[in-house]
């Protein structure tokens, strides 16, 4: 019933899609990418923001790319999933599966927000839009280590930068696809790039997904349309504009419980929430337009503008953390959970504008890039909860709320009344303005200086207290960067920068925090052979100052806990070994490590230096290999992959640790005609037991089971 309701709901894309795209379609590992110097540049007339003219070998920083062609082999949906392929970037906290959380080289954001990503250069990721779909996206850039100089308020771990699908003018292509998994899931979707005129072409992509999950009665639905439109204005100008329009539907789910470090404890599809409350509901609106002229082939300019508007709502029966609150730590079964009710609104509009040049001064070659931006970030939040009372007051498991984990009967009492925790506007208005400058000394031999300027205001509006707090303030954030070609395969380089970024909201008394401050230095070497190998190996080290977490005695409040470190190394490899088998190798040591002795107000666990920083695993491997060949005079592709991560904390400020795991996948396709190919993957071949994240003991997040996935793409 579920697959018959996702083929009527997916009929109009995929006739339209199908009837849109007359030409022959062009193969995404082929059409889309070009080979230069060792580094994939996609060839859709969009210049990236940020990055000015450089291959991948002179930029002193470490960068990981994501291919389509990787997300496409491995049926890949979610960028969650997306990012475990980059050693460098681990999973964190996802607020019950509805939006994105992850940490880069060790360091998370905010706990009370998404973590902050790019879309085409945009910052995109800080609203309340549900976990990022994968359609649509041509790459996924792991941009690692002290960029902040440019980018300016981000993490000095790094930023995560989705590269999109263009409209690629003048031609006419496209493919649609359908595909079933475990758990009774269905998918389709359709991306039609149509040239309407000669300097018009529209790319019109959607998606659209309904399905179950291995977790009892938690079922969901997802749709997005994506479209994008270019127009050529003249022969040195473009125009971008797009679109993003998606919605989520699912419950809110915690995860399971752990007693005793017992992982066991509860079946890992056991649902301890309440099917009551039925869905979350995440929808996004977003606008995207992009002006890029050349004046010559020297000097580029590129302006640009976004906005977007965010909206979760929903309510949830969530364990209670606070163990004086909990009833299960004196019985082993009687569940006390809170129930939360959440209205999150979220808006951000940002514009930019850079200019990119290229000139000589005597021998010296330079290339600046110079540009400002203005971004401006609303967070409209209001959140209502009931908590079970102190135990010290005996109260009865009507009181409590209680759920018997043993053998939960949903719905025995009725859904306690919330009432206001706490009503808050957060906005943040920031201009920043940057230079950079790569001068080449030599043939072999080029150094980076740059700053960034950045002044904001921050502001809080606590409706429920009637207590409005601002700050002012500015920050210049240097940074430096040397590289040198040992020989034409072989490059050194080392970087160092500063940053900064704001933290978002105030501590209980309304007081606005001091911005997170950092200061990162990485070394390290690339090598550059075309197809046959290239990669990166780096050595670095962060450290940042102002570090915040979340208050659980006061939800939606955050505490500051001082300062940490990350240091480790890292190795990206690709390439070609004999027998045409293409491999992808990340590997990544992390040391990521509390510097500040504090004491945890949420639990009242003592942090020491030292301490491991939550879900930050100290050793992470994922290795593919995929060789193309004939079967019965057809194209046909066949691959595999492994990822290995290491034990890592799971409850700061204790000794609460989530095992390690190994997950195994397969995957193939074979084309059937022209046009037509089936292909299959099989996720966590041998159904290992493992978790995704942790926030606390009672609330762990099970990682998916074996999961199979079968699907036609068909190509026009």
């Amino acid at each position: 019933m579920r697959l018959l309701r996702l083929l009527l709901a997916s009929s109009l894309p995929v006739i339209t899609a199908t009837a849109a795209t007359v030409a022959q379609a062009q193969d995404s590992r082929g059409a889309a990418e070009m080979e230069n110097a060792g580094q994939s540049i996609t060839v859709t007339g969009v210049r990236q923001a940020y990055r000015g003219n450089f291959a991948v070998s002179e930029i002193p920083q470490s960068i990981g790319e994501i291919e389509a062609e990787t997300l496409q082999d491995n049926a890949i949906t979610r960028l969650t999933d997306a990012l475990d392929l980059n050693a460098s970037v681990s999973r964190q906290n996802t607020l019950g599966g509805l939006w994105d959380s992850f940490a880069v080289r060790g360091f998370a954001g905010d706990e009370n927000l998404p973590t902050g990503y790019l879309v085409n250069g945009f910052n995109g990721g800080r609203g309340f839009g549900g976990q990022r779909d994968a359609a649509g996206i041509e790459r996924v850039e792991v941009l690692k280590g002290p960029a902040a100089a440019l980018l300016g308020r981000g993490e000095p771990g790094g930023t995560v930068n989705l590269v999109t699908r263009q409209a690629v003018l003048g031609e006419t292509f496209g493919t649609a696809a359908i595909q079933a998994s475990s758990f009774e899931t269905g998918r389709v979707e359709a991306d039609a790039n149509i040239a309407v005129t000669g300097g018009i072409t529209a790319r019109l992509i959607g998606y659209f997904e309904d399905g179950g999950s291995f977790r009892d009665t938690i079922d969901h639905e997802r749709w997005g349309l994506l479209p994008s439109f270019g127009m050529a204005l003249g022969a040195d100008t473009r125009l971008t504009y797009d679109f993003e329009w998606t919605r989520v539907t699912q419950p809110f789910d915690r995860g399971i419980v752990v007693l005793d470090g017992n992982l066991d404890t509860v079946p890992r599809d056991r649902f301890l929430g309440e099917p009551g409350d039925e869905d979350h509901v995440a929808r996004a609106t977003g606008h995207q337009l992009r002006l890029q002229h050349d004046f010559s082939d020297r000097w580029s300019l590129l302006v640009g503008a976004s906005h977007r508007d965010t909206l979760l709502t929903g309510s949830s029966s969530d364990a209670e953390t606070v163990a004086s609150r909990q009833a299960l730590y004196t019985d082993g079964r009687s569940l006390s959970r809170q129930r939360r009710s959440r209205v999150y609104d979220s808006e951000q509009s940002v514009v930019r504008a850079e200019i990119a040049g290229d000139f000589d001064t005597g021998p010296l070659r330079h290339r600046v890039l110079v540009g400002a931006d203005h971004d401006k970030f609303i967070n409209d939040q209001l959140f209502q909860r009931f908590r079970p009372p102190p135990l010290s007051t005996n109260p009865g498991e009507l009181a409590g709320n209680v759920l018997d984990i043993l053998n939960p009967v949903y719905g025995r009492f009725p859904l306690p009344t919330v009432g206001p925790d706490f009503d808050r506007v957060d906005k943040q208005s920031s201009t920043g303005i940057f230079i950079q400058d790569q001068i080449s000394l030599t043939d072999a031999l080029q150094i980076r200086l740059g700053g960034r300027y950045d002044s904001y205001t921050l502001s809080t509006d606590n409706q429920r207290t009637n207590v409005f707090s601002e700050r002012q303030d500015s920050r210049f954030s240097p940074q430096a960067g040397i590289v040198y070609r040992v020989a034409d395969p072989l490059t050194l380089y080392a970087a160092y920068g500063q940053g900064f970024r704001a933290n978002i909201g105030t501590d209980v008394s309304g007081a606005i925090f001091d911005p997170e401050v950092s200061e990162s230095i990485e070394a390290g070497v690339k090598i550059a052979m075309g197809r046959r190998l290239s990669g990166t190996l780096t050595l670095f080290q962060l450290n940042k100052e102002n570090v915040l977490a979340s208050d659980a005695n006061n939800a939606g409040y955050s505490v500051a806990i001082g300062t940490a470190r990350s240091r480790g190394v890292e190795l990206d490899l690709q390439g070609e070994l004999p027998g045409a088998i293409e491999f992808l190798l990340s590997y990544a040591h992390i040391d990521a490590e509390a510097r500040s002795a504090v004491l945890d107000p949420a639990y009242s666990f003592q942090i020491n230096p030292g301490d491991p920083l939550i879900n930050i695993p100290d050793h992470t491997v994922n290795l593919q290999l995929a060789r193309d060949f004939m079967l019965a005079g057809r194209d046909a592709r066949i691959g595999g992959g492994v990822q290995y991560v290491g034990k890592r904390s799971g409850e700061t400020g204790t000794d609460f640790m989530l095992p390690d795991h190994v997950l195994a996948r397969l995957f193939g396709e074979v084309e059937l005609a022209d046009h037509l190919t089936l292909y299959g993957t099989v996720a966590n071949l041998f159904d290992e037991e493992w978790y995704a994240s942790s926030y606390h003991r009672m609330w762990v997040a099970p990682g998916t089971p074996r999961t199979f996935t079968v699907g036609l793409r068909a190509g026009f």
